[in-house]
């Protein structure tokens, strides 16, 4: 007799069903960007599928962008870095393997500048005060350098054969969408009509600088002194006229990610969690997505609410609990089931109204489940436990 299902019931049937192990299983797909809005689960979306991959013979490589310890510990390392450790403790049996890695954006920047600069170059680049800022907090950057990092994965896979997949977990970025425009506006920074102002002196020479002031500039540059200080205008300066080679190789690596992006060999898996403001950043994705043409696979819901009983009501739970609790003391344990059944059944229909409202505004897009664990990510058992969820039956229904 087959057990009866007791998944969280989020989903109508008419909701496709969004298969992670046969997007897993296909050898053709070499890249997977989990993306969405911050403190959805993404991080760990990404590693349970890299984990689920591994241990169905793919050999797999996690991009994280700064996860908790706990999550490095439960893959089983101390600490992660901006190269791949391998983990061990999985199950190599179907052949595959795992490794693990953490963004680490200005390392990422600086390869990017030793392998488009001279050495001379790069030696004054790479020690300007303005670029040590720049690469550190500048708004887009570590979008960019993490787009960055995944093309050299990419490329040292394709030349190397020793990686076939690489689940990249996006920054948890104020927006969904920043993900998507950080290589562009980075590069729109680096071109821009101020930063070039700022590098007439470098570019021209001092003599073209004075003449620039005498032809009206004179109170724009004193106003910029004024306002960033002298010492940051001259690093600036400094810093511009350096890289200048390097504006091209900006543009051109912006047209690459979004050209890798859009290839058939990557699927973009947006998670959510069953909350309002996550479920409008992750339409919102779904839209853009759409637009710039790149291969949606679907939605994972996240921390789904469960309950054993999905067939009785929050209203009806708590009629019994009170009719249980008139009946006297020898009852209340009862009542006390009873009235948690009814916090978790009202959960789960604020995150079913919620879950409609985007399966109707995308009823095309597959969704997968996950539910609401009691604890945090603590192991590799922990991560089994949500792949095989992510990898799951039909609707999570």
């Amino acid at each position: 007799m087959k057990a009866r299902d007791t998944r969280p019931a989020v989903l109508s049937a008419r909701t496709p069903s969004l298969d992670l192990d046969a997007l897993l299983a296909d050898r053709s797909v070499k890249v997977i960007v989990c993306c969405g809005s911050g403190g959805v689960g993404k991080t760990t979306s990404a590693a349970a599928l890299a984990l689920r991959a591994a241990e169905q013979g793919r050999h797999a490589v996690v991009l994280t962008i700064d996860p908790a310890r706990r999550l490095a510990q439960s893959l089983g390392l101390t600490e992660l870095d901006n190269d791949p450790r391998e983990v061990t403790g999985i199950d190599g049996t179907a052949g595959g393997s795992l490794a693990a890695m953490m963004l680490d954006m200005k390392r990422t920047f600086d390869e990017f500048v030793l392998a488009n600069a001279d050495p001379e170059r790069a030696k004054t680049i790479l020690a300007n005060p303005f670029y040590l800022s720049l690469s550190s907090s500048f708004a887009g950057t570590q979008e960019y350098m993490a787009m960055e990092k995944l093309g050299q994965l990419r490329a040292a896979a394709d030349q190397r054969g020793d990686t076939d997949l690489i689940v990249v977990d996006t920054p948890p970025s104020r927006s969904a969408l920043d993900f998507l425009d950080a290589p562009r506006r980075l590069g729109s920074f680096l071109d821009g009509r101020l930063i070039r102002l700022l590098a007439a002196p470098a570019r021209a020479g001092g003599k073209a600088y004075l003449r620039v002031i005498h032809v009206g500039f004179g109170v724009f540059t004193h106003a910029l002194t004024k306002i960033m200080g002298g010492q940051l205008l001259q690093d600036i300066q400094t810093f511009v006229g350096s890289i200048d080679t390097l504006f091209g190789g900006f543009r051109e690596r912006a047209d690459e990610t979004y050209a890798m992006l859009q290839r058939p060999d990557t699927a973009f898996v947006v998670v959510a969690a069953p909350e309002r403001d996550a479920l409008r950043e992750a339409s919102y994705f779904v839209e853009r997505l759409r637009e710039e043409s790149m291969p949606l696979a679907g939605l994972v819901l996240n921390r789904v609410q469960v309950t054993g009983l999905p067939e009785l009501s929050a209203a009806a739970a708590l009629d019994a609990a009170a009719r249980l609790e008139r009946l006297g003391r020898e009852h209340r344990t009862g009542a006390g089931v009873l009235r948690v059944h009814a916090e978790r059944a009202a959960a789960l229909e604020r995150q079913r109204t919620l879950t409609a409202r985007f399966t109707a505004a995308h009823p095309s897009v597959p969704v997968a489940t996950v539910p609401l664990l009691p604890g945090d990510v603590h192991d590799l058992a922990t991560l089994r436990q949500i792949g095989a969820a992510l990898g799951g039956a039909p609707n999570g229904s």
